[in-house]
């Protein structure tokens, strides 16, 4: 393995990148900061080390609830927050434009303990889109709020209103630019999202995702993150799963549920049925991956595309990120 000259943060890291040949690791939290084609050749090195100190950040705030005796939405939520919060990742400030040169983002999270989920698309001045997924969660009869009525929503909860032009990034905004001169959608890029599923000391599983969508996406397109079962589940007993990809495949094959249904009715292991679900939808055209644990902790992060950003936690050990398909 070679060892890229960078911090020593990022190096500890190298180390003990998740190698998906040995034993099912455990761990309370796990993160994708989205996938696609991400490779060496593409990652600078400072960017390397950019992303890979924002997943180890991340991973270490939300192993922070869980550690203190807080509940795995809390977790899921503040991981999210933190990744939302980065320009790095397609959800929250970097997120990228659609055809109309705006950003509309869709969040989701869901409580395996009780069911419950809430759900948020077309936000566009709320700072953080996965509080108010959380704000439908906790606040709403409803599971599943868009557009204006979501925003309304987010506004009474008192949750934090900015400019639409918080989240304008140049390198997202000339990426639409491309595009648009192209004259045909984007298909080897990366493909948004960022994501956490928790695991609390209570045994509770929760999972959330929260993305700006495909870039020059029109007509107030909506992909999987906010479709329950879609792009986002979890079942305490079963599994939680937080996905990331091309949307539309992941929608008409209920990708995350799947997963579970897998688990709870073929007996199958989290390892066996993620790897096979995203393996069969590589072959469905579908791009992307997942991430997830079972009631018992065990990681899985299977992804069928050059790369993901993707990293996980234990209650007591180092943050463990990667990146390339060979990590």
């Amino acid at each position: 393995m070679i060892v890229r000259p960078l911090s020593l943060f990022l190096f500890l890291i190298t180390l003990s990148c998740f190698n998906p040949t040995h034993e099912t690791t455990k761990a309370v939290l796990v993160i994708h900061g989205g996938a696609g084609w991400i490779s060496k050749e593409s990652v600078s090195d400072s960017m390397e080390k950019k992303y890979t100190e924002t997943l180890g950040e991340a991973l270490i705030k939300g192993r922070a609830v869980i550690k203190q005796g807080g509940s795995s939405l809390d977790a899921v939520q503040l991981t999210i927050e933190h990744l939302e919060d980065s320009p790095l990742f397609n959800a929250g400030k970097g997120s990228v434009f659609t055809y109309n040169e705006t950003n509309e983002m869709d969040s989701a999270i869901m409580d395996g303990a009780s069911g419950s989920a809430g759900a948020a698309s077309g936000i566009t001045t709320i700072k953080n889109p996965i509080q108010v997924a959380r704000a439908v969660l906790d606040h709403s009869v409803h599971v599943f709020l868009s557009g204006l009525g979501a925003e309304e929503f987010a506004i009474e909860q008192g949750l934090e209103e900015v400019d639409p032009s918080y989240f304008f990034t140049q390198k997202n905004y000339d990426r639409l630019k491309e595009v648009k001169v192209s004259t045909t959608m984007p298909t080897q890029e990366k493909l948004g999202t960022v994501g956490a599923v928790a695991i609390d000391k209570n045994g509770n599983l929760a999972a959330g995702t929260s993305t700006g969508g495909m870039t020059n996406k029109r007509y107030g397109r909506i992909g999987d993150v906010p479709v329950i079962g879609a792009g986002t589940y979890a079942e305490n007993g079963v599994c939680g799963i937080s996905a990331t990809g091309h949307g539309e495949f992941f929608i008409r094959n209920v990708v995350a549920h799947d997963i579970a249904a897998r688990i709870k009715y073929a007996s199958h292991s989290i390892e066996k049925a993620a790897r096979e679900v995203i393996s069969e939808l590589k072959e469905k055209g579908g791009a992307g991956g997942v991430i997830g644990l079972d009631s018992q902790g065990h990681v899985v992060m299977p992804f069928n595309t050059p790369g993901m950003f993707r990293g996980y936690i234990s209650l007591d050990g180092s943050p463990v990120v990667a990146m390339y398909a060979e990590d």
